[in-house]
């Protein structure tokens, strides 16, 4: 007998499938960054990053379970539609099967990949309402990039982490500045963080647009063409939430900043000299938009 819609709803909303658009692009700018096309090694990566992903978003709420039933208890634990054990053991299990794929692509990608597993579990049990919060997400984000790198270069995976730092670090810092919105989404009241982010989204797209592999010819063109994507993606819900810093608006402002991230991975990866990587992934972002609208990412 197949599962109700119910249910299949419930866990969707529990690992907020509408966000998992947003991760393949990791890895395959951190394999533009290697200099290498993509292969076995970026797909297993994809597959590695996919599962760890979907393990924050299970232990996140598991965690979050007793805050989620005075601020949003129509979430799926609170409300009933899953168990808390039943996500806590998918949380535990996909970071296993991420562990796994990882190890599959060689001892430099599962090592990168047990750094990011560390790093999201200690972010959602330990750091999350800490200061290291934000800096623990953007820490993740940036190691999925490195995960890439390293999964397709495993013979250079010194390197290829090392060639990788510098998108990384764009990469995190994205991330640094949706994390630090994300923390008013429920109660709002502030306009600040949404502020800082715009602020963050225009220096690193100046960044990105402004130091090519390739300074000239169809990366070059494709490297701007993205950064602009990406700066109209998040600045516009983020001017919305400095303006009117409601709840609402918060949470729409987190949810563009996620998306965001896809032409931001398509940005790296085409100024890293691979547009015939980077374009495909722009359409996702439609369907990330789509989806959104039926399955919150936040």
């Amino acid at each position: 007998m197949s599962p109700r819609p119910g249910r299949l709803r419930a866990w969707a909303e529990l690992l907020r499938v509408s966000a998992l658009f947003t991760v393949p692009g990791d890895a395959l700018a951190g394999a533009a960054t290697a200099g290498r096309a993509p292969g076995r090694g970026t797909a297993l990566a994809v597959g590695a990053s996919l599962c760890l992903y979907e393990a924050g978003m299970a232990l996140n709420d598991w965690a979050d379970r007793d805050t989620d039933a005075v601020e949003r208890p129509h979430r799926p634990l609170p409300s009933g539609r899953v168990a808390p054990g039943a996500a806590l053991a998918a949380a535990g299990g996909l970071t296993a099967a991420g562990l796994a794929l990882a190890a599959a692509a060689g001892r430099p990608a599962l090592v990168t990949a047990g750094a990011l597993a560390g790093t999201v579990w200690a972010y959602d049990l330990a750091l999350k309402n800490t200061p290291a919060g934000p800096v623990a997400m953007a820490a993740a984000r940036a190691l999925d990039l490195v995960l890439g790198a390293t999964a397709t270069a495993p013979a250079d995976a010194r390197g290829a982490a090392r060639r990788a730092l510098p998108s990384a670090a764009l990469l995190g810092a994205h991330t640094l500045a949706v994390t630090a919105v994300s923390r008013r989404e429920a109660q709002g009241g502030s306009a600040l963080p949404p502020l800082a982010a715009l602020a963050a989204t225009a220096a690193i797209s100046r960044a990105v647009a402004g130091r090519p592999a390739r300074p000239q010819g169809v990366g070059a063109s494709a490297t701007a063409g993205l950064c602009a994507a990406y700066g109209a993606t998040a600045a516009r819900p983020y001017a919305h939430a400095a303006l009117n810093p409601s709840p609402q608006l918060t949470q729409r402002a987190v949810g563009g900043g996620i998306r965001a991230l896809i032409p931001l991975q398509a940005a790296l990866a085409a100024r890293a000299g691979a547009p015939a990587t980077a374009l495909p992934l722009v359409a996702l972002l439609p369907i990330a938009r789509r989806l959104s609208r039926k399955v919150s990412p936040t």
